[in-house]
């Protein structure tokens, strides 16, 4: 079944994540590797989780990057659904 507006994956770290872990977004950047500017950007949904930055969250909060990837995906997909115009799109039958 698909999500309603699933949140970023900015949103479930900076809600769940930093305060579960008590951590603000200076010192997860410096537990995580990722620039604090960086970080940033994803926490406030402006850039997406990246290859690289699931794995260095799923180091430093003991998940997988498939959890970071597959939370980013679900929010891509249903934001491309709301934009991107099918209709002129045809069926390719064999």
């Amino acid at each position: 079944m698909e999500m309603y507006n699933p949140p970023h994956p900015g949103e479930i770290l900076k809600n769940i994540y930093l305060p579960d872990y008590k951590l603000s977004v200076t010192a997860l950047a410096l537990k995580s590797g990722i620039s604090r500017k960086h970080l940033s950007n994803i926490i406030n949904c402006k850039v997406p989780i990246s290859t690289e930055v699931a794995l260095k969250l799923a180091k430093c909060f003991n998940t997988s990057a498939e959890v970071w990837l597959r939370e980013q995906l679900v929010y891509d997909l249903w934001q491309a659904r709301q934009r991107v115009n099918l209709d002129n799109v045809q069926v390719i039958a064999i």
